[in-house]
């Protein structure tokens, strides 16, 4: 049988450097997903990029071959005309991007730019291509499709971004999908229905599938084909079976060894200490309001409801929730980027013992202080970063602005700084795009801590980071909180990550929190259906053990249909009751 795609001894370089994919071969079958997994940096986006010929101009595409055999018959991809590479592009051949901010327009609507592929590809009227790209927004978990339909990229989460990065790549049902960490900024109950809706789209049309991704998880639950890719080079490849059973490089050992998993041990539920408070978070409410346009009138969006957290000094607390849950809002009102609605607090206390600093009513002076001794990593690290600022400036001006040191010894910090973060301090001339999605995030956590801040909160900081580097991310945090005894806010859809770092973890949905218990508590012993969901859904990188999308389908569904000790309608939420000590749930009495 002819495959879909032939990939025959591709090599890529710039400059005089040696070779960044090095000779790199694989074979892609219809109805078949073949995972490229390996560290950032390995060369797996390049080898993507090469595919739909949309490498960076100082890329030399030094040698191989690129062969697609789809219904229009058989192309040399490196040999098209760039007119006949148009057609393909977006229709026969689609690219899910890792980072959906940059691949976005922010002058247009979400759903003209899903519609404009199928305005340019198969020939259909507003009307019809609006009605296939809602039922496309509503496939891949959009909640209110017709919102999602008018709004702008900026005005929604960065989950809700990827999912419609991964409707514009579905739409018009390609015959080849090249998914690029295509599930990194999307909580596990939408993971697992986007994956299962990959899967079913295979199923209908014979789309063949190339999967970027660190997570091994997503790889046992996909993929039929592996290839291991590090520095260029393919390590390792076969069947997932044989690859994900028994690694034979060493290399994919160390990638399996690196991989978190959720902890095979479960304690009785106990009650967090709670007599050292460095952050406190009470009756906190958001509600903004978005335009409609025209003549309609405008609607009321409630991110977050009756919110209480309190944070321990030295501990690590962590939100775990859907995209679109309000972890991210309270994050941000926890840093005073936003206001909560009247009657909500925040307070801060840089010492124990301390006077608090009421974070939503700051003057300016407190704002100064606080802000230096609170930092936070953002999730998507490519607009976190400024563009024209080379990496040392981004580093140092952190410090500049806090006037901390002499020149020298704010560029000594940044070094050190990049060194924690598993990168090199030759990098620091270089600007931002010349590093992969991995190597920004990195960037963006080393920039937190020049400072030495008392409070760090994290929204997603590992999602864009490889299993290793994830690993040395989370371990490096571990230290650090250790050592300096910092705090930790962290916002996170990734149970296992949790399960490693969190002291107590607080689950979000719909902007209220539903479940509250310690990690060993919490997942073995969950009580909500939505946290049952969020557990069902995590992916195990073991084949003989597939995601329950039934299950996450019934806690992640409407909570008109949950048990009825916790169904409710409308926003009319159950209290959050104290099971046992340090164990809360939302339910009736």
């Amino acid at each position: 049988m002819t495959a879909l795609l032939e990939v025959k001894d591709l090599t890529i370089g710039f400059g005089e450097a040696a070779p960044v994919v090095d000779g790199v071969s694989f074979c892609v079958n219809a109805g078949e997903t073949l995972a490229l997994v390996g560290e950032s940096g390995s060369g797996k986006t390049l080898t993507c990029r090469s595919v739909l010929r949309i490498l960076p101009e100082a890329a030399q595409l030094r040698k191989g071959s690129l062969n697609f055999n789809g219904s229009g018959g058989s192309s040399a991809l490196l040999k098209l005309s760039e007119k006949a590479m148009r057609k393909i592009r977006g229709d026969r051949i689609s690219m899910i991007f890792q980072e959906p901010m940059r691949s976005l327009s922010p002058l247009h609507r979400l759903g003209d730019q899903v519609a404009e592929v199928l305005r340019l590809h198969r020939d259909m009227g507003r009307s019809e291509a609006k009605q296939a790209v809602l039922t496309q927004f509503e496939q891949v978990g959009f909640a209110d499709p017709n919102r999602a339909w008018r709004s702008y990229p900026f005005e929604m989460s960065g989950g809700m971004r990827q999912r419609a990065m991964i409707a514009m790549a579905m739409v018009a049902k390609p015959e080849l999908l090249i998914a690029d960490e295509p599930t990194t900024a999307l909580d596990v109950t939408t993971q697992a229905q986007v994956l299962g809706l990959i899967r079913s789209l295979q199923a209908d049309t014979g789309m063949g599938v190339i999967l970027v991704t660190h997570d091994l998880g997503v790889v046992a639950n996909m993929a039929q084909q592996v290839v291991v890719m590090h520095k260029g080079r393919v390590m390792e490849s076969g069947l997932a079976s044989d690859i994900l059973g028994a690694p034979a490089h060493p290399y994919t050992a160390k990638l399996f060894a690196a991989a978190p998993m959720i902890p095979q041990v479960a304690t009785a539920a106990r009650a967090p200490h709670h007599d050292d408070i460095i952050l406190d978070l009470r009756n906190i409410s958001k509600t903004y309001t978005m335009r409609a346009g025209g003549w309609r009138a405008p609607v009321t969006v409630s991110a977050c409801q009756k919110v209480d957290l309190q944070l321990q000094r030295g501990t690590t607390l962590a939100i775990v929730g859907e995209s679109g849950s309000g972890k991210t809002t309270c994050a941000r009102i926890a840093m005073g980027s936003e206001k909560p609605d009247a009657g909500g607090h925040v307070l801060f206390k840089p010492e124990k013992g301390a006077d608090p600093i009421a974070v939503h009513e700051m003057t300016t002076t407190q704002r100064t202080l606080f802000q230096r001794q609170a930092q936070m990593v953002f999730q998507d690290p490519y607009s976190s970063l400024s563009p024209r600022m080379r990496v040392q400036e981004a580093l140092t001006e952190p410090m500049e602005i806090h006037a901390i040191g002499t020149a020298a010894e704010r560029r000594e910090k940044a070094a050190e700084m990049i060194r924690w973060v598993g990168l090199d301090p030759d990098m620091m001339r270089r600007f931002p795009h010349a590093f992969s999605g991995g190597q920004r995030q990195r960037l963006s956590i080393a920039r937190a801590l020049t400072l030495e801040p008392r409070l760090l909160i994290c929204d997603e900081p590992t999602s864009a980071l490889d299993v290793s580097v994830q690993d040395q991310i989370l371990s490096l945090l571990e230290d650090i909180r250790e050592r300096a005894n910092l705090s930790y806010l962290f916002i996170s859809h990734d149970l296992a990550v949790v399960a490693r770092i969190a002291d107590e973890v607080a689950v979000m949905r719909a902007g209220v929190i539903v479940e509250q218990a310690a990690p060993d508590t919490l997942f073995y012993n969950p009580q909500h259906p939505y946290t049952k969901a969020l557990i069902a859904a995590q992916p195990e990188p073991d084949i003989s053990r597939p995601i329950d999308l039934d299950l996450v389908a019934k806690g992640a569904g409407s909570p008109s249909l949950w048990p009825e000790q916790y169904r409710f309608q409308g926003t009319q939420a159950p209290a959050l009751r104290e099971l046992e000590p340090g164990h809360k749930v939302r339910c009736h009495a």
